[in-house]
């Protein structure tokens, strides 16, 4: 009986999901990989993780618009092929249909239901109602703010009483206040029972949001996505972001994220060495420098708790673990039980003159950033001092697909350039150095 019950209670079951897409390559590039997740009534689930962890992804298996590559994923106990039913999904981008007004974008889904018009119009005036656009039925999307088109899309998902709301990151477009208004709105209509839903499953990157919204939290590791850590979060609703428990726990998921759990004193001895074929997200090298100097001065000095770090600078928590690692790689900071924290190099490195810097950075990056020797290698070697980038991307697709092969070239030519190890030419999309009698780095 205890079985029969649990297993009605499970909405989603998802055992052992891969997902592999092909590379101009060849070969495969592994998304996610041996995923397991369990979605029950009555709860609000978060998938947190970095971008490109393989959260959307996961999303899309669920809802039926992908499937995986092996592993299964149910859907009350049947395996997901094609858009389960009782499931609806909210999108980041909107997603509305300029030319139908509100109300005709919220009647699609019922529509597809084969529901007679009067009952179609009743329950889309209900769910328009419900989820504060009442008086906006006649308007179009252009009329509308940001904010209430996404309001039109959950009365689009909310209108069809799904058993599963699937949320992929929906309030990533939205400003600060209006993301904040309409998060706190659902919460409230989750905690009173108004919503038509029994559970929802909602991606994101945002730290706060997670704890402010989810009952569960699992945390997405990258390349390839797998969980790497769940949290549960038993704090009532409605959340304070004051409250030491609710702080405590988004310091918690800020270590988890930066897998860097309570250890010893800081070192680099843990941390993955980089290879050639590492992919390298595209940071300015000012905003670097700009964050170093931030670290150095009060009131860190060369320590900051990463939650109140991304506060004061006004960033999301990807944004900070994004510019976090791009210090670690050059070891001018690490991370530390959820702080940044700045290496003795990265106290020098705040402390120079312009040049200096130029040339510390250099010095970095031809240490900690192999593609970056390499390329030094190949002009030192070359008579004519220079290479096509063609040389170097075909290389890098060796490691990873084209489209992170050219942010990493991005990343490349904007170090290079800060550093003054070579200069690039954007028209012929060719290397060469700067100075070739220069002999810094030939190693």
């Amino acid at each position: 009986m205890l079985d029969t019950l649990k297993q009605q209670s499970t909405l989603i079951d998802i055992r052992g999901v891969s997902r592999v897409f092909p590379k101009g390559s060849g070969e495969d590039l592994r998304v996610l990989d041996n995923v397991d997740l369990t979605i029950r009534s009555g709860e609000i689930v978060g998938l947190l993780g970095r971008s490109g962890s393989g959260k959307s992804t996961l999303l899309r298996i669920i809802a039926g618009l992908i499937a995986p590559s092996s592993g299964n994923a149910s859907c009350r106990g049947q395996t997901i092929v094609g858009p389960p039913h009782g499931v609806a999904m909210v999108f980041q981008s909107f997603a509305l249909f300029p030319w139908l007004t509100v109300l005709q974008n919220v009647e699609l889904g019922l529509e597809a239901l084969g529901i007679d018009a009067a009952e179609r119009r009743k329950r889309a005036l209900a769910a328009i109602d419900l989820i504060g656009l009442d008086g906006f039925e006649s308007a179009f999307p252009k009329e509308l703010s940001g904010g209430m088109r996404q309001r039109v899309g959950f009365a689009r998902a909310l209108v069809v009483h799904p058993d599963l709301l699937l949320m992929d990151e929906p309030f990533s477009a939205l400003d600060v206040l209006t993301a904040e208004t309409l998060r706190t709105d659902l919460v409230d209509l989750w905690s009173e029972g108004r919503l038509p839903i029994k559970s929802v499953l909602m991606v994101t990157h945002n730290i706060e949001e997670a704890v402010l919204m989810c009952d569960r939290i699992l945390v997405f590791s990258s390349n390839p996505g797998r969980v790497a850590a769940e949290f549960k979060v038993d704090l009532p609703h409605p959340r304070n972001r004051l409250d030491p428990a609710f702080r405590q726990l988004v310091d918690n998921l800020y270590a988890r994220m930066t897998q860097r759990p309570t250890t010893p004193p800081p070192t680099f001895e843990n941390i993955p060495g980089p290879t050639v074929g590492m992919v390298l997200d595209h940071v300015s090298s000012n905003v670097l420098s700009g964050l170093i100097e931030a670290l150095a001065a009060e009131p860190y000095y060369g320590r900051a708790d990463l939650p109140v770090l991304a506060g004061q600078l006004q960033l999301e928590a990807d944004e900070i673990l994004h510019l976090g690692e791009s210090l670690q790689l050059l070891r001018f900071a690490l991370f530390h039980d959820g702080d940044l924290v700045l290496t003795e190099a990265g106290k020098r490195f705040a402390n120079l003159e312009t040049d200096a810097r130029k040339k510390l950075f250099a010095e970095h990056l031809l240490a900690y950033v192999p593609v970056m020797g390499l390329i030094k290698r190949v002009l030192d070697e070359r008579p004519s001092h220079t290479a096509p980038a063609a040389r170097f991307r075909n290389e890098l697709e060796d490691y990873m697909s084209e489209e992170y092969a050219d942010e990493t070239l991005k990343t490349i030519v904007s170090w290079g350039r800060y550093a003054e190890l070579f200069a690039y030419d954007e028209q012929s999309e060719t290397f060469s150095l700067e100075n070739p009698g220069s002999d810094e780095g030939g190693g």
